[in-house]
């Protein structure tokens, strides 16, 4: 026999109630109905509810009341808010404290279905997890090494987010967002996580959401057809075509325009969008993985950024703790750099002293990883002996004292060091010295000639 899945829709709007009761009963579902918070919780404690539609405002009480209740006392119940003009502080307030979704008054058959939709994706994709997380609880030393040379994973904290982008990795409708500060590597995890799904063959297609003018959004991400707009001489592919049966990379996505966002929102919940010019949908199949510096929640609340897409981008968050909580990492990631760096100047391998390591575990690394990747390439400039040591790193006084502030540095003074050393070391050679110091030979000329040190 067929287990029948149950609803319970509490409102006091008794039109509402009967609609949404028809609505669930022609989906097979057995339904419930009450108009108010006393109600709601005797027929709660009666029957087993898989999923709760109610409003947030009732005659006897308020829909958070019933929300805790239910979060208390039945977690494995979905919890749909309905909301009315006005109601969206209480409705973030609810989301937070639980609820699945919400539903915005007036609101279609269609948005109910997609609700559904997304409460049952999340369902079926909670279930996986915890089925592989009983298989397997903890990642084996073996997989670690299978992927060191992409992910430094010496602190716990690293094999925690390791162990979810393995786990994840398994699961190619979640859509992942990427949480940290500026520089901890949230793009070479986004490409990890696609080089680790079944759609590794095809393209992760990386976009920079900052970069992307509010008047470009469209033909950006959704393409073009020739003619379609004065300069458009032929068919250009948006983002989400060139990401099909791949991943589409949004970084920075806090830095999207609100009024761009819900265009982007039906997109990824349609996986359905019309190139400019073109009366034809096109289809695609995109996994999503966000990334963001910034706290998406805080961006919410101050009505910056859409709840429904935030929850859309949001089917799992890792988040990424800064260098200085995992400092067990640093001294992988030294040597890495250094490997780099070496080989791609032909330089030799330098042995590391270990007032190095010292040195840089005592750090803040603002930064965080892009920042000692900066500061042991521009120490490796410097080196000139088989043995990198404390001396090389002179040029960076970022050292904390007891209070760990950061000392003011003249960073005029230490770009002139820089540079000066890169002419020495290739003969004055501006192309050679340009590609030591990361930039290009114009950039150098413009320094060379604002420090007169021609």
């Amino acid at each position: 026999m067929n287990y029948k899945q149950t609803a319970l829709i509490i409102d006091d709007e008794k039109r509402i109630t009967f609609e949404l009761k028809e609505f669930f009963e022609i989906n097979d579902y057995e339904t419930f109905r009450a108009h108010s918070v006393k109600e709601g919780i005797e027929l709660l404690k009666q029957h087993h509810i898989d999923i709760l539609i109610q409003d947030i405002k009732l005659p006897d009480g308020s829909g958070l009341d019933i929300l805790k209740m239910v979060k208390t006392n039945f977690p494995n119940t979905d919890v749909v808010m309905i909301s009315g003009h006005g109601d969206m502080d209480t409705v973030i307030e609810a989301m937070r404290k639980g609820a699945t979704d919400y539903l915005k008054k007036p609101f279609t058959h269609n948005d109910i279905l997609i609700a559904l939709e997304r409460i049952n994706n999340a369902k079926e994709s909670k279930r996986k997890l915890n089925i592989l997380s009983e298989q397997k609880a903890f990642i084996t030393d073996k997989i670690i090494e299978q992927y060191q040379s992409n992910i430094v994973t010496n602190s716990p904290k690293s094999k925690v987010i390791l162990e979810q982008i393995i786990r994840l990795s398994k699961f190619d409708n979640i859509n992942i967002l990427l949480s940290g500060e500026t520089g901890t590597g949230k793009e070479v995890l986004a490409n990890l996580i696609h080089n680790m799904s079944e759609r590794k063959d095809n393209l992760i297609v990386p976009v920079n959401c900052s970069a992307i003018p509010e008047t470009m959004f469209e033909s950006e991400f959704f393409g073009y057809e020739k003619g379609a707009f004065t300069g458009a001489e032929i068919s250009k592919k948006g983002f989400f075509q060139m990401a099909d049966k791949g991943t589409l990379f949004l970084d920075e996505i806090g830095d999207m325009p609100y009024s761009i966002q819900s265009k982007l929102l039906r997109a990824i919940e349609l996986q359905q969008f019309y190139p400019l010019g073109s009366e034809k949908p096109v289809t695609v199949d995109v996994k999503i993985i966000s990334a963001t510096n910034r706290d998406l929640n805080e961006m919410i609340h101050e009505s910056s950024f859409r709840s429904d897409l935030y929850h859309r981008l949001n089917g799992f968050t890792i988040n990424i703790p800064p260098l200085r909580e995992r400092v067990e990492d640093i001294e992988q990631l030294t040597y890495n750099f250094i490997k780099q760096f070496a080989n791609s100047v032909k330089k030799e391998i330098p042995g590391i002293d270990d007032s190095v390591f010292k040195f840089l575990r005592q750090q803040r690394f603002d930064g965080n990883i892009r920042e000692l990747k900066n500061i042991v390439e521009k120490a490796m400039i410097f080196c000139d002996s088989s043995v990198l040591t404390l001396s090389h790193f002179g040029f960076y006084t970022n050292s904390p004292d007891e209070d760990r502030k950061v000392t003011t540095l003249n960073l005029e003074e230490n770009e002139i060091s820089l540079i000066t050393q890169a002419l020495i070391k290739t003969q004055n050679n501006q192309s050679s010295a340009a590609k030591l110091l990361g930039i290009s030979r114009h950039a150098l000329i413009r320094r060379v000639e604002k420090y007169n040190l021609s």
